[in-house]
């Protein structure tokens, strides 16, 4: 051992600072898809077998062993730990139910969601919005309420609307008159 790397273990202030030379910035075969990597297991794609055909079609020609290896590193680094996003049915539950009802932690939730999805958010307003329509009985308030629902880009509800819009005399009666035939036994 020459005096050049004993000094050179001594002054290391880290592991890594030991593994410095030419093969370190050496360019890799796999470095103009580790982007596309990168993107792939933030979307859940974590299977290097699985990443590794989908490269070689995009023009890799390294070894599965190579993607499996710089896998590595991101399966054995500490990941932030984050809360699991509710499931659609839990959210459809929260849209659902009379706000009233919620629990301060389901409030949270919702309002994390509809932050985070504009399209959830709009959703949240129509259903809420036709709620109070229902329950109070603003059936004048339709005409408005279908205008609102086809400014937004949510197909289903569009489809709602325009089934609404075929019965719509019978619909506004509905959310205004105080009865209703009720069950009708045969």
């Amino acid at each position: 051992m020459t005096y050049r790397t004993v000094k050179q273990f001594a002054d290391a202030t880290s592991p890594e600072a030991l593994f410095t030379g030419q093969w370190q910035s050496r360019p890799s075969v796999l470095d103009d898809l580790k982007t596309y990597l990168d993107d792939r297991w933030s979307e859940g794609c974590t299977n290097a077998w699985k990443l590794w055909e989908d490269i070689v079609p995009l023009g890799y020609k390294g070894s599965y062993q190579r993607v499996r290896a710089y896998l590595h590193d991101k399966r054995t680094s500490p990941r932030p730990v984050t809360a699991r996003p509710p499931s659609p049915r839990a959210v459809a539950g929260l849209i659902l139910r009379h706000p009233e009802t919620l629990t301060e932690s389901e409030q949270l939730q919702l309002k994390t969601v509809r932050t985070h999805c504009p399209e959830l958010d709009a959703l949240t307003r129509h259903v809420r919005s036709f709620a109070v329509m229902l329950t109070e009985r603003r059936g004048e308030r339709l005409p408005e309420w279908l205008d609102a629902v086809r400014q937004d880009d949510l197909p289903g509800l569009h489809t709602l609307a325009a089934g609404i819009d075929r019965d719509r005399d019978a619909v506004i009666a509905g959310l205004t008159l105080p009865w209703s035939s009720g069950a009708v036994a045969m």
